[in-house]
């Protein structure tokens, strides 16, 4: 895209030839049933995700393949290990890095060449029960790959309130600049945490339990229903969406630092 727009610039390329080449750079056509964004990171400063569960194998590999050609990294999430070393296989002549996380069934490939991406700023993850820290690594590992320096405390829950303090504290110390909560069962502590911080607190209810309120059920409706301000809320188990939210927080903090220092 810079290119072209050098060219531009230079009048070497028409304002219509530009706009042509830009819209055939949208998107990429694998086969008949996937169709790469090319251009989503460069639209939203989101690196590529795919979502893996539902999708088969050669799919992935395909995906995969084509994907690391045109950008520097690619996620794909709750993706089971018989999938991953499948996709890895399939990378191993190719120049990148694989990295796959089996607790939070997450994978990331980069491109050895490519630049790392840090923005030097974090953002806090606390999770409630050990049950929950599949999710919180989802979002972990996803802010991480967004730029973000992550903090983790784990096991803090409201059972033993005594136990969220001092992760807590050290947090606000480290300056976070967004704090993800992840619970299950009754789906409290995002509240208490909201109402301890003067940063944005993002709640993620996981389908940790049983009964009435099981599924997530009763974690969500705790969540959206709380009088505590400052609080977001994502889908049940939604680590991934958690991990962008964050990430995008303090992308933006990073920018306006940097305007400032300009």
């Amino acid at each position: 895209m810079r290119d072209i727009l050098k060219k531009v610039k230079a009048g070497d390329l028409s304002i219509n030839e530009a706009e042509k080449i830009l819209k055939l750079l949208t998107f990429q056509e694998i086969g008949e049933t996937i169709k790469l964004d090319e251009k989503r990171e460069l639209r939203r400063n989101i690196p590529e995700i795919i979502y893996g569960e539902p999708k088969q194998k050669e799919h992935l590999i395909q995906i995969a393949s084509e994907t690391i050609k045109h950008k520097d990294k690619l996620i794909i999430s709750r993706i089971d290990e018989d999938k991953a070393a499948a996709i890895e296989a399939a990378l191993k002549k190719e120049d990148v890095e694989v990295y796959y996380n089996k607790e939070a069934k997450m994978m990331v490939v980069k491109n050895r060449k490519a630049e790392k991406n840090s923005i030097k700023r974090k953002i806090g993850i606390l999770a409630a029960g050990t049950a929950d820290v599949p999710i919180a690594l989802e979002a972990k590992i996803t802010a991480e790959e967004m730029g973000c320096e992550v903090l983790t405390a784990f096991d803090v829950g409201i059972a033993g309130i005594h136990r969220l303090f001092k992760p807590l504290k050290n947090m606000i110390e480290q300056d976070v600049d967004a704090i993800i909560v992840v619970a299950g069962m009754e789906g409290a502590l995002p509240s208490v945490v909201a109402s301890l911080v003067d940063v944005p607190v993002i709640g993620v209810p996981t389908s940790v339990g049983y009964g009435v309120g099981e599924k997530g059920l009763g974690a969500l409706i705790t969540m959206l229903q709380s009088c505590t301000l400052g609080l977001s809320v994502v889908n049940i188990d939604g680590g991934v969406p958690a991990g962008v939210f964050a990430g995008l927080i303090a992308n933006r903090v990073a920018k306006a630092f940097e305007k400032m220092e300009k």
